[in-house]
């Protein structure tokens, strides 16, 4: 294309593109805690970073005594049979407002806190937009993906360790898990990486807002499964990682939330992730 042909919008959006990737860098190099090693690949178009995570093996759900449990939290063995890469943080609002034109957020003051308000049916919409842009095939985690990535490696309800403060997450303090001490209510998000990663290199894996998941509500199997897709014709659709708004025990590891694929709300928002192998520019 000819400099002559193109449109001022477009100028436009490329220099708000380079503008936020430029920021974005510059906000991660201050980044702490990532894992020696880990591959990591990004986003030529909004400078969004992703580390790849390893197949493994893990335990998802929770043990019978875990503060905060819930029965369908049935715990059992995950193989998950191929590396998968998935962003270091939740996608903001500079970045959805770069790709959708518009922020839809109630917190719409802080260009690098989490984009919220966004429903599932949303999601798809900006999914397809910058993977046209990017020539890359994002998704949403699954379930286990995500739980696997929340874990960092670890069997205790948090990333971090058994317990979970606001020093570490942006939760509602006043509601502790049992046997903590009670901390701060923000009553809003916070910008992405505020706090410290867990062992995996990812941000606000519990806490600030919630996830999508591409899974639907399903039972969970009591044998082992290998690289369940969370598909059982059911109408809710599972969030994870808790939020701002609710307790510490909503921010556990194995928490499951569920709401219908176009609800929206102050505390709902997304994370992205992509598959390895057949993708341009992977690390």
């Amino acid at each position: 294309m000819l400099a002559s042909d193109r449109s001022p919008r477009r100028e436009s959006r490329r220099a708000v593109r380079k503008h936020l990737a430029a920021l974005i860098a510059l906000t991660c190099a201050a980044c702490v805690g990532r894992p020696a090693g880990a591959a990591r690949w990004t986003a030529e178009t909004l400078g969004m970073e992703f580390v790849r995570l390893s197949a493994g093996t893990f335990l998802m759900g929770s043990p019978t005594d875990e503060a905060g449990r819930e029965t369908q939290e049935v715990q059992h063995e995950v193989v998950l049979s191929n590396d998968f890469y998935l962003a270091t943080t939740e996608v903001t609002q500079a970045q959805w407002t770069a790709v959708m034109g518009v922020n839809p957020s109630r917190f719409a003051d802080c260009p690098n806190c989490p984009v919220e308000e966004v429903s599932a049916i949303d999601i798809d919409r900006f999914i397809a937009r910058i993977g046209a842009e990017e020539g890359v095939d994002f998704r949403l985690p699954t379930e286990a993906e995500w739980e696997y990535a929340c874990r960092g490696g670890r069997t205790t309800p948090f990333g971090g360790g058994s317990e979970l403060t606001t020093d570490e997450a942006n939760f509602d303090g006043n509601y502790p898990l049992a046997g903590s001490p009670t901390g701060q209510f923000r009553e809003r998000t916070t910008p992405v990486a505020t706090f410290a990663p867990n062992d995996f290199g990812l941000f606000d894996m519990s806490g600030n807002v919630w996830e999508w998941t591409s899974d639907q509500h399903c039972e969970y199997p009591a044998a082992s499964i290998t690289d369940p897709n969370g598909v059982c014709g059911t109408e809710l659709r599972v969030i994870r990682g808790g939020s701002w708004l609710f307790g510490a025990d909503s921010a556990r590891c194995a928490l499951r939330y569920t709401h219908r694929p176009g609800d929206v709300g102050p505390s709902l928002g997304l994370r992205l992730a992509r598959d390895v192998q057949g993708q341009r520019g992977e690390g």
